[in-house]
C-alpha cells in the first residue's frame, strides 16, 4: 500500500517529506523509476531513494537545508503524477 508524503521537521532531523509506493511487480518499480529520473533530469531536482523489488522509499529535501517550501512540495506532487500513468 502506497503511504501519503509525510513531513519530517526539524530538530529530528533536516525537514524533508518521506513516502513509500509499493509495486506490483519488478517490471512495475522499474517504470517508476524510469519515469522518476525522466523528471529529475528533466527538474535538476533529485530525491533520495532506495529501492526493491517492490517498492521505492523516496525522500525530498529542500536544496538549501532550510525548511521545506512550495518547491519541495511541487517536486513531490510531480512525483505522485508518475504513479499509474
Amino acid at each position: 500500500m502506497d503511504q501519503p508524503w509525510t513531513p519530517r521537521p526539524k530538530p529530528e532531523q533536516a525537514d524533508r517529506l518521506e513516502r513509500r509506493l509499493e509495486f506490483a511487480d519488478y517490471a512495475a518499480t522499474r517504470a517508476f523509476l524510469e519515469r522518476l529520473n525522466d523528471l529529475s533530469e528533466a527538474q535538476q531536482r533529485f530525491a533520495d531513494i532506495s529501492f526493491g523489488r517492490t517498492y521505492v522509499n523516496i525522500t525530498v529535501r529542500p536544496d538549501d537545508d532550510g525548511p521545506l517550501g512550495p518547491a519541495e512540495h511541487a517536486f513531490a506532487a510531480a512525483i505522485d503524477a508518475l504513479i499509474d500513468p
